[in-house]
């Protein structure tokens, strides 16, 4: 049973009342897709971000959230060292937050060390970073909105964080927790970098947040149930 559905009913929320449709962030990242997609856009995102090796797998990173600040966001930065350093053959793409908190640590542990295949870079707007979601091998995030969006495309994420308020992609497979810890971050990736069939099982799972259809759903049940109650009023409630 999915989780959310499972604390609906736990609330006392009848199962006849409760319509499973996915979220709807999937459908705008469906409309965004087909912007991304027009030839002039593909050229626009291509020129952007040309200093990345079209033949080398791209691991796009994010994080921002405070329970990191301090020795977490260290300790990130430290696994994507030693993930470059070990995987040569990758590109690793970091938008850093422009939070002093985020920025002090990544400057400080990975923007000193020249790196060739470490890219830091300013945050970038939504067109953008789908761009590069999809053109990802996997990404490494605390975001929770990148945990909703990254399987439509098959993209394997890890969490670096020690819980997350979206279970329902770790119950299906396409999302891991690694927490901040450096060594969970630099073994989890390592495995997705080596194992071909641990890949697979992450990123052929599908989203479990939707199908890109969720308004549609909604609709529907929303004009039904009006029909519904119009039909049952009364004479005298007409």
């Amino acid at each position: 049973m999915l989780p959310l559905k499972y604390s609906l009913l736990k609330e006392g929320i009848g199962e006849e009342n409760i319509y499973v449709t996915g979220n709807t962030v999937v459908d705008a990242l469906m409309i965004a897709m087909e912007r991304i997609n027009a030839p002039d856009m593909q050229n626009k995102f291509a020129k952007m971000f040309d200093f990345l090796d079209k033949e080398k797998r791209l691991v796009l990173v994010t994080g921002h959230r405070r329970e990191s600040f301090g020795e977490g966001f260290m300790n990130i930065c430290t696994a994507i060292n030693e993930l470059a350093w070990k995987f040569p053959d990758c590109e690793i793409l970091y938008p850093v937050h422009m939070n002093p908190n985020v920025q002090m640590p990544v400057r400080k542990i990975i923007g000193t060390t020249s790196l060739p295949n470490v890219h830091l870079i300013e945050p970038l707007e939504y067109l953008p970073f789908v761009y590069l979601m999809e053109r990802a091998y996997f990404i490494i995030t605390d975001s929770g909105g990148i945990q909703e969006e990254a399987p439509s495309f098959g993209k394997p994420v890890l969490v670096t964080r020690n819980l997350t308020e979206r279970p329902e992609g770790i119950a299906a497979g396409v999302v891991r927790l690694v927490s901040n810890n450096k060594n969970d971050i630099f073994k989890q990736a390592s495995l997705l970098l080596t194992d071909e069939n641990e890949y697979r099982k992450m990123s052929a799972k599908g989203n479990p947040y939707g199908d890109g259809r969720a308004a549609e759903r909604i609709v529907g049940i929303i004009v039904n149930g009006l029909e519904r109650s119009h039909r049952d009023r009364l004479p005298h409630e007409e």
